[in-house]
């Protein structure tokens, strides 16, 4: 087949002309998204090797599933969101099931497996969809703007502009650190990059941070041998007979719950700050977009590692230009390469990725413009919802308040008839998980 047959073929099925991108610009997305989100390599290992698993193992599993997640993810679905094993739900495996609970990680797994496959339950039930449908497209806006103050919140921490604090519970950092001042740098040049409309400006902000970082002895790598073949002491050693005979409802729910509405917060962030929700505020192709997030979870359990979900660095390479499922293909494509370079990939310091998160933070908050603040039936639910996402550290838990106080409001005015009834379900929904979990 000629080369341009199929280059027009594969940008036909990505619909480049509908989507007004290039491959260039895909490709300098999934390269900024890959880079954003390149912690998670050795986080997510160094959190669930706790459990006693083996750390070689886990670090080449977290790398082949954020890498099949995030193929599957766009190849499907045409959707630039990246994939991989999530924060807080793999804390929640390693802290609370296997530590807390003395639960061993193989079992564990199992209970993320049995998760996965009632996640393809419902998303080929049409429960999932349904459940996004019910969030009311007023609150669109606010969960991108709260999860925008919240990777913002994310970036200022990771750089040390912001550290905690006893009496304030937050302050300002060291503004002599040298740390501190390469990550201010990198959130100038990437503002006046975009002050100037350059497309690759996130990438080029990280890639010169980094490269002044290393000049001035910042960067800070110790070279490790690595084998991906160790994978073998993590996969298929799941234990499904221990996860049906022990009581893992519990298990198995918050995974569910967590992994559910993070990921849908995540994915009506990502959408509407790239412009890819419908007019009438659906999200196209939602059922693949829920079958590659589930696939990628029953896959990670077969792997050896917690819940794969959709990242909110995502939102990085759409701030780059990302549009179609080719920015996912290429983070999926880095995230298979790390497999061999994986000492490498972690020189990658937070001060250079955290400007970009920052001023990615900057970008998603516009969109809280279009929330009607005139009108408290929206203004408050959607106050709730930007706020107490990055207090409480949790999408879910943001869009939880704001979902039952739009609810309420709407029932308390008289409105409730002109609501569907998955919105009441939903918020029922969220009072349980208050009423039922003390975390996550």
């Amino acid at each position: 087949m000629p080369t341009n047959t199929l280059r027009q073929r594969l940008e036909t099925h990505f619909a480049f002309t509908a989507h007004n991108t290039t491959w260039r610009t895909e490709i300098l997305a999934g390269l900024t998204t890959f880079i954003t989100m390149a912690y998670i390599i050795f986080v997510n290992p160094a959190i669930l090797s706790q459990t006693g698993m083996p750390l070689a193992a886990i670090t080449t599993a977290t790398c082949l599933c954020a890498a099949f997640g995030s193929i599957l993810m766009g190849s499907i679905a045409n959707y630039p969101l990246a994939l991989a094993p999530g924060m807080g739900l793999n804390a929640y495996f390693t802290y609370t099931v296997v530590k807390g609970m003395g639960i061993p990680w193989q079992t564990a797994l199992g209970a993320v497996f049995l998760s996965g496959i009632i996640f393809l339950l419902l998303t080929f039930g049409g429960i999932r969809q349904k459940l996004v449908g019910a969030i009311p497209y007023q609150l669109h806006a606010s969960v991108a703007g709260g999860i925008g103050l919240f990777i913002a919140f994310i970036g200022l921490r990771n750089s040390g502009i912001i550290v905690p604090s006893p009496a304030t519970t937050v302050t300002l950092g060291d503004m002599h650190a040298h740390t501190v001042q390469l990550a201010l740098f990198g959130i100038v040049l990437i503002a006046i990059l975009q002050a100037y409309k350059v497309k690759a400006s996130m990438l080029i902000g990280v890639l010169a941070t980094l490269a002044v970082g290393i000049a001035f002895h910042q960067v800070q790598w110790h070279p490790s041998t690595f084998n991906p073949m160790a994978i073998r002491d993590t996969a298929f050693h799941l234990d499904l007979r221990g996860a049906l005979r022990m009581n893992a409802l519990e298990i198995i729910f918050v995974f569910l719950f967590v992994d559910l509405f993070d990921n849908i917060g995540t994915l009506v962030a990502v959408t509407e700050r790239a412009g890819l929700i419908a007019p009438d505020h659906t999200i196209p192709r939602l059922d693949k977009i829920f079958f590659a997030d589930a696939t990628a979870t029953v896959v990670g359990s077969l792997a050896g590692t917690s819940t794969v979900t959709s990242y909110i660095e995502s939102s990085a390479g759409v701030a780059a230009g990302g549009r179609t499922g080719v920015t996912a293909i290429t983070t999926g494509v880095l995230f298979l390469a790390a497999i061999f370079v994986a000492p490498l990939v972690g020189a990658i310091p937070d001060f250079a990725t955290a400007p970009a998160l920052i001023l990615v933070g900057a970008l998603m908050v516009a969109g809280a413009a279009r929330i009607d603040w005139e009108e408290p039936r929206v203004a408050i639910p959607s106050f709730l919802t930007l706020i107490t996402i990055p207090l409480t550290y949790s999408i879910a838990t943001g869009l939880s308040f704001g979902i039952i106080s739009f609810a309420l409001l709407e029932v308390a005015t008289g409105r409730g008839r002109r609501q569907h009834w998955m919105l009441y379900l939903l918020a029922l929904l969220f009072l349980s998980r208050f009423i039922y979990l003390k975390t996550a």
